[in-house]
């Protein structure tokens, strides 16, 4: 009887995975930077650094975001801003706050300079959150995020 022997297996290399992960990467940037209006000069809102636990730099027109994450030791911030005139109402939702969610607001969006609003949102807050924001013009641009300053 032939005695069938396996041949060694090769340990996968680290920069097969790294490569994939850039062209995934390229691939992602790729089509974020597709989808930003030429007009756009900056950003609405700046990066907001490490306590941010999202970060929309800019949005053309009504729309909106979920996530998670919130630590419930840290205060939380939200802030909102637009440029382009018209104005933008914003729903923001606590999932498992729902009793501290903010009341909708409105920013009145003028052109050339972005106007902030940020509202504090205390602490002790867990969970996902969401915010619907509902723009009065389809060119209007806006922003946000949601920080937890450490």
């Amino acid at each position: 009887m032939k005695q069938h022997t396996r041949a060694a297996r090769k340990p996968r290399k680290p920069v097969a995975l790294a490569a994939a992960a850039t062209a995934a990467l390229t691939m992602t940037m790729t089509m974020t930077a597709g989808a930003a209006p030429a007009v756009a000069a900056e950003n609405i809102i700046e990066y907001p650094g490490p306590d941010g636990l999202i970060w929309i730099p800019e949005v053309t027109g009504s729309s909106g975001f979920v996530s998670g994450g919130l630590w419930d030791r840290l205060d939380t911030f939200i802030t909102f801003g637009c440029e382009g005139g018209g104005s933008i109402e914003v729903a923001f939702h606590l999932d498992y706050h729902p009793d501290r969610d903010p009341a909708p607001f409105t920013v009145d969006c003028p052109t050339g300079t972005p106007a902030l609003v940020t509202l504090p949102l205390g602490t002790g807050l867990h969970g996902g959150f969401g915010a619907t924001v509902t723009a009065s013009t389809p060119s209007t641009r806006w922003g946000a995020t949601v920080t937890q300053p450490e």
